[in-house]
């Protein structure tokens, strides 16, 4: 590991954004007409969401936690299942909740980071084809003329779709379909925005840092390179240009794709190693595995090198860094990788990026949408009871946005135990 406590001091630009995030399905609770909560119950998976972190109610009190603990920005996501249970009938009471919850954001001076889809996809929705049919992002599109308007006074900053470069198919080509109908449905989100908003506008995508199991392979090389291009550049170039580019795909250009993102939004864990000899992704390297939780997870790995390098290819707008955290429950692991990412982070600055803000994943612990055993909260929640305990990284983090950076002794403070080798 490296030490820490020789890190030089790291600043961040002026007006630097520092909050976190979180999302409704995994917080909220009961968000009983969400696709999500079907799986839930037809996969009997591990646990069910149930009440989760009860913040449908206790969106108050969650909003007196951000000020605790210094947060001055929040990005959070409206159910659209919630808002829209049958097809249609909207809940105007529940859109009121999500317009106090805004106010409450506002009257903090926290700077609001508004999701309009993030795993809470009306069941419904998916009954009737969900993304995989075209002519249902027209359905998408009445639910944003629904609540748009409602809210726009108080979004900073929007962001239309989370992480749809991750929707998979049971084929090919039909994960290459809702693909492509998600990057239609993130364009339209886009101008219906943009007539009663003039805020930043983007979508949260998935940075994948695809990673050759064997770096001189030209086969896990090659299939490096074709994931890289399913999972991350065919949302950048169809940004960029308007071309919607898949393998073995007549291609699609759409005007009004290109430029429908005013930032690129960030979400970034750890790198994906492949292996072109294998059916699934290729084996972690044992030198920087890390079981940090008690159950077999995906995101047990620290490389604060695919950021930066992600980062740099998103040197044509301003950058913010949607998510980034870590499930563990020694909590000093969470100290050690925002101190990794964010020197990854002002990395790529210094090449050149403009990253104007950092949201951390998450606020609390919350639904790991199959469980609750990973826990990524900078605050402690009980399941039971609810009560909210901010953790040791809170307080480091705290103490990190108040001073726009860190460096030797602030980690010191709190990683006190790490060895001091000699260094030169």
């Amino acid at each position: 590991m490296l030490n820490f406590h020789s890190y030089p001091e790291i600043k961040f630009p002026d007006g630097f954004i520092w909050g976190s995030a979180t999302a409704a399905h995994q917080i909220e609770g009961d968000d009983v007409d969400s696709l999500n909560w079907f799986k839930e119950i037809e996969e009997k998976r591990e646990h069910l969401s149930g009440k989760a972190c009860n913040s449908y109610v206790l969106y108050k009190e969650d909003v007196e936690l951000l000020k605790q603990i210094g947060h001055k920005a929040y990005r959070f996501s409206l159910s659209w299942a919630r808002l829209e249970p049958s097809p249609n009938q909207f809940k105007t009471e529940v859109l009121e909740h999500y317009v106090d919850q805004l106010r409450l954001l506002k009257a903090a001076g926290i700077t609001t980071f508004v999701t309009l889809l993030h795993g809470s996809m009306p069941n419904w929705f998916e009954r009737q084809g969900g993304f995989r049919k075209r002519e249902n992002i027209a359905l998408f599109e009445r639910y944003l003329r629904f609540v748009v308007p409602a809210i726009c006074e108080q979004v900073d900053f929007w962001l239309v779709i989370n992480e749809f470069n991750l929707c998979w198919g049971e084929t090919m080509a039909l994960m290459q379909d809702i693909r492509a109908n998600h990057l239609l449905a993130h364009a339209r989100g886009y101008h219906v925005i943009k007539e009663y908003s003039s805020a930043p506008v983007s979508s949260a995508h998935a940075l994948q840092h695809c990673h050759p199991e064997n770096p001189f392979d030209k086969f896990d090389r090659l299939w490096a390179e074709f994931n890289d291009w399913l999972s991350n550049e065919f949302f950048f170039h169809a940004i960029r240009t308007g071309e919607i580019v898949f393998p073995g795909r007549k291609v699609e250009t759409f005007a009004e794709v290109k430029d429908t993102v005013d930032y690129w939004g960030v979400n970034y864990y750890c790198r994906r190693v492949v292996s072109a000899r294998s059916a699934a992704d290729g084996e972690w390297y044992t030198a920087t595995h890390q079981r940090m939780i008690d159950k077999e997870f995906y995101l047990e790995e620290f490389f604060p090198e695919g950021l930066s390098y992600g980062m740099q290819r998103l040197a044509d707008k301003p950058v913010y860094i949607t998510e980034n955290g870590v499930c563990a429950d020694d909590d000093r692991w969470r100290v050690v990788k925002l101190c990794m990412d964010l020197a990854a982070v002002a990395d790529a600055i210094k090449h050149g990026v403009d990253c104007r803000g950092y949201l951390h994943w998450s606020t609390m612990d919350n639904y790991e949408w199959s469980s609750f055993t990973p826990r990524f909260g900078l605050v402690h929640v009980d399941f039971d009871t609810f009560k909210r305990t901010p953790k040791p990284s809170a307080w480091f983090y705290k103490e990190l946005i108040e001073g726009n950076g860190f460096g030797p002794a602030l980690i010191k403070k709190y990683l006190p135990e790490l060895p001091e080798f000699k260094l030169y």
